[in-house]
Order: structure tokens, then C-alpha cells, then sequence
């Protein structure tokens, strides 16, 4: 078999291009290298704008990580209920994602529900969670997209365009999707036979760039919440349908013969421009509260964290500062001569609570030194003090009735 990829009118050729790599006598396929470094990435997008956002990083990380399980399972029974002929016979094989087979539109559909599930329970704003994942989506899916090509997978029909990719017919993964029009354009290049195809991998890949860079320049300046959801449905979609009507991998609609997937984008295109239409009027009347707009433009992004850090290390330095001079106190009164034989207590020892009991209630709470006979003569000051005002109070009473 031959590892040569070509794109003969950009003058590039690709030689060796394997489709997995051995560790340690395990093959490992760039699919699920490239998948995985696509999933990261878009995490870390989602959290880095959570952060901006002044939201919870921590409870991000807790969505992503359920909706990347249920997005994989949910993409893997897209692809295998669309193409059940494949796997009915093997039945195992529905297991097997190592070489390809999962449907970005049973990801995306997978992933919303368990968004909006996890949104329900954590009592969080779904538009909200949508808006700030939305922006990982794109990344994924245009780094992920490259999977395909090292599979030699999911691309178009015949082309001689600008940009034609020429694959080794013995080393395309689906036989299937080479057509007839493809056979008709063999070119036989040092004994290799290859087909000239639409790189939709890079068509879509390039697409999902475009799409992430309007959502990134918009993510400031949203009018409604879901407005950047709605815009990636909207955008995404259109892109898709085109696409996918260049590729001869499609999964049929069962009894239509029309592809599900273009269907899909379609309706994708159409809820999208809806909802933004909607949310724009919305808007008009109902505008977004002056909270919320200065934590979409970032003005309160690591505020928070910041806040939580310096009042730790105050707390923490006035904890030590206080104890430090607990200490330094009782050394001294142990060195002081006139308090040898005296019992001494310290304010942290005496509880306000005590004042029933004769204790004042003004010791003044900075750890200092206080002798019992201290104590004693501020309570005996404070209760002649006390009786004084009473007499005063009864000569005042007498005073005014004799009147």
C-alpha cells in the first residue's frame, strides 16, 4: 500500500503519511491522536472564557468532561444507526472507533442535551453555558477534521481544482465511496494509482476557522443570551450543507435517498437565523442588565479570584500578627519583676459572655496581659459607676414628683 498524498497543482506531495504510530507494540491511530488534541484544545478555550467571564472554571470543567463521554457515544450512534448495513453483521465492530466512524452532528446533539441536563441540575442559565462552550466547538472541529485525511476518509467527488488531493486507491478506508466518475480520472503516478478528489476534510477544517474567528470577535459585544449558540448553528450550517453535498461517504435518510447530514445543516440554518432574529428584537425591548454586559466585554475576568487571594493572606497576616504579639506580651510580663507572685490571665482566656458575672465587657480583644487584681478593680470601678448613676437617676425621679 502507498502512503503518498499529493496535491499535485499546489505542488505538494506528501510522502509516508502513516495512519497510526507504535508505542510500545500497540497501535495507536493519528485519528484518535488528532481527536483528542482537538478535545484539549477546545476545553481549554472553554475555560479560558469562562474565566473572562467571571464564571466558575471548576464547573466548566465539569461539563465538558460529561459532554465530551456522552458526545463520543452519541456521535459513534449516529454513524452506526446511519450505516447499520456496515454493522449488522458485526455486531462488535460498534465498538471499535480506532479507525473512524463517529458523526460530528451525533457529537453536537449529544453534547447540547447533556449541557442543558447538567444546566437543569446545577441550576445554571443554558444560553449562558451554550454561549461560553460554543466558542470550544469550532476548535475541535477543525483540528479534529484532519483525522479524516490521515484515514484517507470523508472526502468529495472528483475535482481537478486548485486544490484536488490525489489519493492511492489502495489506500482509501471505505472502497465504497470511490465512484465511478473517480475511476474514470485515474492517474497512474511510479506505478501508483491515484484517485484527484475535494478535500472536504480541509474545505471544513477551514470552514470551522472561519467560524470560531466571528464567534471570537463577537463574544463582547452579544445583544441577547444565546446569541453566539444560535450564530454557530446558523454559520456551521451553512457551511455543512454545502459541503457535505461534495461527498460520496454520505448516511442516507432511511427511504429518501437524501442525505441526513445535509438535511440536518439545513435545519440547523434556518433555526439559527430564526433565533437571532428573535433574540435581536428581544433585545430591543429587553436589554441586557449593565451586570451582565460588563461580564461579557471580561471587566470583572479574574476579579474574583484575585479578591478570594487577598483577603486569605490578610486574614492569614493579621492571624500571625495576633498571635506574635499574644507571645511577645507574655514573655515580657514573664520578665517583669512586679508581676511575680501574681496570677496573670490572658484576654483570650476571658469570655465577654462572662459579663453576668462581674467580667466587663470592654477587654480589649488584642491578646495583651491582664492580672486578676486588674480585672478586679476595673469590674468594682464599673459597678460604683453603675450604682452612681442609679442614685442619680432616683434623685432625679424624687426631683420631679415633688414638683
Amino acid at each position: 500500500m502507498s502512503y503518498t498524498i499529493r496535491f499535485p497543482h499546489l505542488h505538494i506531495v506528501l510522502n509516508h503519511v502513516g495512519q497510526s504510530i507504535n508505542l510500545w507494540g500497540y497501535e495507536v491511530a493519528f485519528y484518535g491522536i488528532i481527536i483528542a488534541i482537538g478535545m484539549i484544545l477546545g476545553v481549554s478555550m472553554i475555560l479560558r472564557e469562562a474565566r473572562r467571564s467571571n464564571q466558575s472554571e471548576d464547573s466548566y470543567l465539569d461539563i465538558a468532561i460529561w459532554t465530551i463521554i456522552f458526545s463520543v457515544i452519541g456521535a459513534r450512534l449516529y454513524y452506526v444507526v446511519f450505516a447499520w448495513d456496515v454493522y449488522k453483521d458485526d455486531l462488535l465492530s460498534i465498538f471499535n472507533i480506532r479507525q473512524g466512524g463517529l458523526a460530528i452532528y451525533g457529537g453536537v446533539l449529544a453534547g447540547i442535551l447533556t449541557a442543558w441536563i447538567i444546566a437543569r441540575i446545577k441550576k445554571m442559565n443554558f444560553l449562558q453555558i451554550a454561549d461560553t462552550c460554543i466558542l470550544g466547538l469550532p476548535i475541535g472541529q477543525l483540528i479534529g477534521r484532519w483525522g479524516n485525511f490521515f484515514n484517507r476518509e470523508a472526502f468529495g467527488q472528483y475535482t481537478d481544482n486548485l486544490f484536488a488531493m490525489q489519493i492511492p486507491i489502495d489506500a482509501v478506508r471505505q472502497p465504497e465511496s470511490i465512484t465511478s466518475e473517480m475511476l474514470s480520472h485515474v492517474q497512474t503516478i511510479d506505478g501508483v494509482s491515484y484517485i484527484s478528489v475535494h478535500p472536504t476534510f480541509l474545505y471544513e477544517s477551514l470552514w470551522n476557522l472561519g467560524v470560531f474567528l466571528i464567534l471570537f470577535l463577537m463574544r463582547k459585544h452579544i445583544k441577547f443570551r444565546g446569541q453566539q449558540f444560535w450564530t454557530y448553528l446558523a454559520a456551521y450550517g451553512a457551511g455543512r450543507f454545502w459541503i457535505e453535498g461534495l461527498r460520496t461517504d454520505q448516511l442516507i435518510l432511511f427511504g429518501t435517498g437524501l442525505p441526513v447530514s445535509q438535511l440536518l445543516a439545513a435545519v440547523m440554518v434556518v433555526i439559527g437565523v430564526l433565533a437571532i432574529l428573535i433574540g435581536l428584537a428581544y433585545a430591543k425591548k429587553h436589554p441586557l442588565s449593565e451586570r451582565e454586559q460588563e461580564e461579557i466585554a471580561g471587566k470583572y475576568a479574574g476579579q474574583k479570584t484575585k479578591q478570594e487571594a487577598k483577603e486569605k493572606s490578610g486574614s492569614n497576616k493579621k492571624s500571625s500578627n495576633k498571635k506574635s504579639s499574644s507571645k511577645k506580651n507574655a514573655k515580657e510580663d514573664e520578665k517583669d519583676p512586679s508581676n511575680e507572685g501574681t496570677e496573670t490571665l490572658r484576654v483570650d482566656q476571658v469570655s465577654n459572655e462572662g459579663d453576668e458575672e462581674g467580667i466587663p465587657e470592654e477587654l480589649p480583644d488584642d491578646g495583651s496581659v491582664l492580672t486578676v487584681d486588674e480585672v478586679i478593680r476595673r469590674t468594682d470601678e464599673r459597678i460604683k459607676a453603675e450604682k452612681e448613676g442609679e442614685e442619680i437617676l432616683s434623685q432625679n425621679v424624687e426631683k420631679t414628683t415633688k414638683e
